[in-house]
This record gives structure tokens, C-alpha cells and sequence, in this order.
């Protein structure tokens, strides 16, 4: 009963806001304020807010929550446990191969590469192009 007087309120409120909005010429703006002052009113007319308030306030509803919550909290710890010792006794490790097959060569290599990395370019290289831009520019 609470929630429907309140909801009643808000919307003869945004009702009278819209109002004053089409007083001063600004009928888009009024429609709009018009339209969102009728969703609360509409609400209590579908029992959508009968049905939110009998959820809130039954505390049967709160402990099926908490329920839930635990067995989310039961299945995800169980899976945390199970990868972090997958390794150890659930299934034996996959063992490493030594071999050729292993090494990472480029298609029209002659020899493996070694992900050494090429050698940084100097700041005079880095800066080359943005003074050819400046001296193009006059500057």
C-alpha cells in the first residue's frame, strides 16, 4: 500500500513537472517527462511493484538468496582447488619434449631463431623525421 501511494506521488510529481515544461513551449521535452511520470503509475497497475515488495520484504526469499550464493561460492572454491592441484594428483604432468620440433624457425630460415631481439634505434633516428617536418614548416 506504501509502495503504490509512493509511486502515485512520483508520477502526479513528474505529471506536474510536465506541465510546466509545455508551459514554457518545450513540448519534446514535456512528452518525455510525461512519458517516464506514467512508468511508475503503469507498474503498480501490472502488479510488478506488488511482486518486488513481496520479494523485498519475505525473508523465505533473502535465505534462498543466501542459498544460492553459498553454492556459488561452494562450486567456485571447489574449482580453484581442483586446478591449483591438477598438476599434482588428479592427472600426471605433461612432460616436456627435448627435439628439434620445439624450436621456432621462420619458414625461409637456414637456422632456428632465437628471439634475440634487433638492436633499439637511437634517439637521432626516432627524431629525424619530426625535424624534417619542422624545418618543412619553418620551424
Amino acid at each position: 500500500m506504501l509502495a503504490e501511494t509512493i509511486c502515485s506521488a512520483v508520477s502526479a510529481a513528474g505529471l506536474g513537472i510536465a506541465a510546466v515544461t509545455a508551459y514554457r513551449r518545450r513540448f519534446m521535452a514535456a512528452a518525455r517527462i510525461t512519458a517516464y511520470a506514467l512508468v511508475p503509475v503503469g507498474l503498480v497497475m501490472t502488479g510488478v511493484v506488488e511482486w518486488l515488495t513481496g520479494i523485498v520484504f519475505n525473508p523465505t526469499v533473502w535465505i534462498g538468496f543466501g542459498l544460492l550464493g553459498l553454492a556459488w561460492l561452494i562450486l567456485a572454491t571447489t574449482r580453484a582447488v581442483e586446478r591449483r592441484s591438477l598438476g599434482g594428483a588428479g592427472r600426471p604432468a605433461k612432460k616436456a619434449k627435448a627435439g628439434p620440433s620445439q624450436e621456432a624457425v621462420a619458414p625461409a630460415a637456414s637456422k632456428p631463431s632465437l628471439g634475440t631481439p634487433a638492436p633499439a634505434p637511437t634517439p637521432a633516428d626516432d627524431f629525424s623525421d619530426i625535424e624534417a617536418i619542422l624545418k618543412k614548416h619553418g620551424i
